[in-house]
C-alpha cells in the first residue's frame, strides 16, 4: 500500500504537536500548526476544484507557509509543482502549458512572473496567495491567506490518491522539472513510494531523530530539497530554512550553521567550496554539527580535507543520484582525511533498494573497466510528463532485464563494489587525436594552492583538431594567481595535450538556479575565443 509523504508529517504531529517543525528568521511552525496550516490549504483547494491527480503549482519563495502549500496540495490529493519564481515568463509558460495545474499558489515574489505568463498567452489562471491578496497589471488572486487560515482544518475526504486516468499512475507527488538538451524543460514524475524509500534509509543511515536541527538550503523545485523537507518532517526534527539572501556569502552562512546550532548541513558542492575558499571555518567550528552531506556534482578533494581537518568530529557523506533517480541512488561515507588530494571521492554504494550498473557497449564492464552509469531500483521514475518518447530513451531495459535509467555518467566500479563517478559522457571528449576526461583536468587545478572553484569546459569549434579544452577559474581573496602561473603547475599534473588551450580568470564562476557551476554558460564564453584560436 503506499505510503503517502502527508502521513509523515501527520505522525510526527500526533507525537509531538508542539515541537518546531519550520522555521525561517522570526517565522515558525509547531507540528500541530503545520498540520492545521495544510488541512486548510487541503480545503481551499478542493474547494477549487482539485480533483485527484490535478496539479497545483507553487510560485512562492521558499518559507514556511510555502512547504505548507506543498503538504496541503497532497492533502487535497494533488500533484504539485513547484517552479523558481525568478525564471524567465518565457520558460516558465512553457512549464505551465505542459503541467496545466489548476491552481497557481503564488506569494509576491511571483506578481511580475504571473503577469508574464498572462502576456505569454496563458490564461485562465486560478492564481492564490500565499500572503496578502496579489493585483498585478493583467491578475488578480482569487483567495488569499487570509482565506486559506480561516478555512476549517480538517483533510478533505478524496478520492484515490493522485489518482490520474491520464497517467494511470496512483501515487504521483509532484512534477520537478528540470533543463532540457532542446530547451524545452522535462517535468520528472515523482511518487511518494519514490520518496518515502529515500526517507526510510536515510533515517535508518543517519540517525535523523527528534531535536535534530537539519538545514533547508536548496531552492523547492531542486530535489534535494525534497530530503530536506520529508526526512525531517518523518524524524520529527527542526527544519531550519536557510534565507536565498544568503547567497554565496560564506561567512554569513557559516554564522548561519553555527548560530542555529544545525546538526546536519546538505547542500551543492559550490557552498561548501566557497565557505572553505574564505577560510569561513574556524579550527573544531560547529560544535553541534554532526554531518555533512553534499550531492548534485564533484566537490573537489582538496575542499573536502580542508573540512574534514577543520572539523574533525563530523561525519561526511557523498550523495549522487539525478532528479530521475529521486535525490540520491548511491552514498559513500568518507573515512578520514583523504591521503591522496588529486584523488575524486568515490560516488560510493547503492543506497537500500537501488542498483547501479555499470555497462560497456550494452553489456556489464568488468570489475575495474569504464562504462555508463545506469540506475535502477525503488527511486526509479516512471518518467517524464507526457513525453513517452523521451521517457523510452532515459529508461531501457538493462541486461538482467530490470528496467534503468541511463545517467549520461561514466563510471567505474573497483574490487570492493564501490562506484567511482568518472565526468559525464558528453565531459569525455577528442582533442587533437587524444580522448580526455575533463574532470581529470579539474581534479589537478583544484589542487593548485589559491584556487577557489574551477571548471573545465569542452568548445567544440568544428576544426580538425577537435574540441577546444578551456578552464575559466576564480581565486581565494586576497591571492594572485596569473594564468601563466596557474598554467606552470598544472602542467606538472597533467600531459601537455590534456592542458587547457584557453583560461580565464573570473571572479566568480557563474551559476545556475540550483547553485550548480553552469558550464553551458562558459561554453559560450570561451566560443568566441576557441573560434578565433586566440
Amino acid at each position: 500500500m503506499t505510503r503517502r509523504l502527508q502521513d509523515l508529517l501527520t505522525a510526527s504531529a500526533e507525537r509531538s504537536p508542539g515541537s518546531t517543525a519550520l522555521l525561517l528568521g522570526d517565522e515558525s511552525l509547531t507540528y500541530a500548526e503545520l498540520a492545521a496550516a495544510t488541512d486548510r490549504i487541503a480545503q481551499v483547494l478542493v474547494e477549487r476544484g482539485v480533483r485527484p491527480g490535478d496539479r497545483v503549482g507553487v510560485l512562492a519563495a521558499k518559507a514556511p507557509w510555502t512547504i505548507a502549500a506543498l503538504i496541503g496540495t497532497l492533502k487535497a490529493g494533488g500533484v504539485y509543482v513547484p517552479v523558481d519564481s525568478a525564471s524567465p515568463a518565457a520558460r516558465v509558460a512553457r512549464i505551465v502549458r505542459s503541467a496545466e495545474p489548476r491552481v497557481l499558489l503564488a506569494d509576491d515574489t511571483a506578481t511580475g512572473l504571473i503577469d508574464g505568463l498572462v502576456g505569454e498567452g496563458v490564461d485562465d489562471l486560478v492564481v492564490g496567495s500565499l500572503a496578502e491578496p496579489l493585483t498585478g497589471e493583467r491578475f488578480s488572486t482569487a483567495f488569499s491567506r487570509a482565506e486559506l487560515a480561516a478555512a476549517e482544518a480538517t483533510t478533505p475526504p478524496i478520492g484515490v490518491l493522485g489518482a490520474s486516468v491520464e497517467t494511470s499512475l496512483p501515487d504521483l507527488a509532484h512534477l520537478l522539472f528540470t533543463s532540457g538538451s532542446t530547451g524545452v524543460p522535462k517535468g520528472v514524475m515523482i511518487t511518494h513510494d519514490m520518496v518515502t524509500a529515500f526517507v526510510d534509509w536515510a533515517l535508518g543511515h543517519f540517525g535523523t531523530k527528534p531535536g535534530d536541527k537539519i538545514s533547508g538550503h536548496p531552492p523547492l523545485h531542486f530535489d534535494l530539497s525534497t530530503f530536506d523537507i520529508y526526512a525531517t518532517l518523518a524524524a520529527g526534527a527542526e527544519l531550519h530554512l536557510v534565507p536565498a539572501s544568503l547567497g554565496l556569502d560564506a561567512r554569513r552562512t557559516a554564522a548561519f550553521i553555527r548560530d542555529h546550532e544545525l546538526t546536519q548541513w546538505f547542500s551543492v558542492p559550490s557552498v561548501l567550496t566557497y565557505l572553505a575558499r574564505f577560510d569561513a571555518v574556524a579550527q573544531d567550528d560547529f560544535p553541534a554539527l554532526e554531518r555533512l552531506l553534499w550531492c548534485g556534482e564533484v566537490l573537489p578533494t582538496p575542499v573536502l580535507a580542508h573540512w574534514m581537518r577543520k572539523l574533525p568530529h563530523v561525519r561526511f557523506t557523498n550523495l549522487y543520484g539525478p532528479t530521475e533517480a529521486t535525490i540520491a541512488s548511491s552514498y559513500y561515507d568518507v573515512p578520514s582525511v583523504p591521503d591522496d588530494e588529486s584523488v575524486p571521492v568515490p560516488i560510493g554504494v547503492p543506497c537500500a533498494g537501488e542498483t547501479l550498473v555499470v555497462l560497456d557497449e550494452g553489456r556489464p564492464a568488468p570489475v575495474g573497466g569504464i562504462g555508463e552509469l545506469y540506475i535502477g531500483g525503488v527511486g526509479l521514475s516512471p518518467g517524464y510528463w507526457r513525453d513517452q518518447e523521451k521517457t523510452d530513451a532515459a529508461f531501457v531495459t538493462g541486461p538482467d532485464g530490470e528496467r534503468i535509467y541511463k545517467t549520461g555518467d561514466l563510471a567505474r566500479a573497483d574490487d570492493d563494489g564501490v562506484v567511482h563517478f568518472l565526468g559525464r559522457t558528453d565531459s569525455q571528449i577528442k582533442s587533437r587525436g587524444y580522448r580526455i576526461e575533463l574532470g581529470e583536468i579539474e581534479s589537478a587545478v583544484n589542487t593548485v594552492a589559491g584556487v577557489r572553484e574551477c571548471a573545465v569546459v569542452g568548445v567544440d569549434t568544428g576544426g580538425f583538431e577537435g574540441t577546444t579544452i578551456c578552464c575559466a577559474y576564480s581565486v581565494v581573496e586576497g591571492v594572485e594567481l596569473p594564468i601563466a602561473e596557474l598554467r606552470k603547475q598544472v602542467t606538472r599534473l597533467i600531459p601537455r595535450y590534456m592542458l587547457p588551450a584557453k583560461w580565464e580568470a573570473l571572479d566568480a564562476l557563474p551559476k545556475n538556479v540550483n547553485g550548480k557551476i553552469d558550464r553551458p554558460v562558459l561554453r559560450d564564453r570561451f566560443l568566441p575565443a576557441a573560434k578565433a584560436g586566440t
